[in-house]
């Protein structure tokens, strides 16, 4: 008995060390741009989901498939929140074991949240968070089974509005060239956007995501920077939209004007509108034909074997 005890606790040490800190990398471990000391912590609560505010160490958090179902595909995941927090669980690790399932890798993205008092430009911050993550995928691609050009970003709501950006404005510079990281591409091979937010035109955005980015009263020129669909051109990657009709919080139209700038500059695109959804369904699951969006995914990336 006294052995068995002992080989159960070897064994739990084991599992233990193999979903510690391993599986976390911190984005910036030289420094991270744009921000500054303050008091602030990053808080966390999980009474429904994994809610996580004022986030101060931007990190990706690893989900890799086993080898032999490797596809060689990587996604990075933008929980959504309306840039106030992350539905960290919910719209992030769920998302990536079901992405892992499936042979793809997965990266949940912690990004910087613009109402960090820690933050000098606060409306950046996410933008640099997503496009050193791509970056970083890409230089480990090797090491972690991926093809350098089939790592996609996904974005829930306003995680699809960073999402979106990324995918829009991945030349950017908007962050000091500091390591050899910098040299690498930040564009995504492919976007998927879930119930996205996608303008910040009062007539359509979610007002909550607007407000904490850009301000109660931006100027119009930002309004204009962060509405993605002024901003798509033939190199926009490839996009998969998913929105529901009934959607009151992100109005489908955020999905319809994205998808109809795409039409128009001939990038490869495919939408799904469910009438009945509402807003921040993540997997769907036991939603009914909801829940085939996860299907209809799966078949678009089919596409890019």
């Amino acid at each position: 008995m006294k052995k068995y005890a002992i080989s159960v606790f070897i064994m739990l040490i084991g599992v233990t060390n193999s979903f510690g800190q391993d599986d976390l990398m911190p984005l910036w471990p030289n420094g991270i741009p744009n921000q500054r000391e303050s008091n602030e912590k990053e808080s966390h609560n999980n009474d429904d989901i994994l809610w996580i505010e004022n986030v101060q160490e931007p990190s990706l958090q690893i989900f890799l498939p086993s080898k032999r179902n490797a596809t060689g595909k990587a996604i990075i995941i933008c929980p959504g929140g309306g840039y106030q927090g992350l539905a960290y669980d919910w719209e992030g690790t769920d998302v990536a074991k079901w992405l892992n399932s499936i042979g793809i890798a997965a990266f949940v993205l912690k990004y910087r949240l613009p109402g960090s008092k820690s933050l000098i430009e606060k409306s950046k911050a996410p933008l640099q968070d997503a496009q050193r993550a791509v970056r970083l995928v890409r230089y480990h691609a090797e090491k972690w089974n991926i093809a350098k050009e089939q790592i996609g970003i996904m974005g829930f709501s306003a995680g699809g509005h960073l999402a979106s950006t990324l995918g829009t404005h991945y030349n950017d510079e908007v962050t000091d060239k500091s390591d050899d990281l910098d040299q690498i591409s930040a564009r995504p091979n492919f976007m998927i956007l879930i119930y996205p937010v996608i303008t910040m035109n009062p007539a359509h955005t979610h007002m909550g995501s607007r407000v904490n980015l850009i301000g109660e009263n931006p100027q119009q020129k930002l309004i204009n920077q962060y509405s993605n669909e002024l901003h798509i051109d033939k190199n926009t990657p490839p996009t998969f939209l998913v929105h529901s009709t009934d959607d009151e919080a992100v109005p489908v139209e955020n999905s319809l004007l994205f998808y109809q700038s795409l039409k128009e500059n001939s990038v490869y695109a495919e939408m799904h509108i469910y009438p009945e959804g509402g807003h921040g369904y993540s997997l769907a699951i036991g939603q009914g034909y909801l829940q085939s969006w996860t299907d209809r995914l799966t078949d678009w990336l089919g596409n890019f074997d």
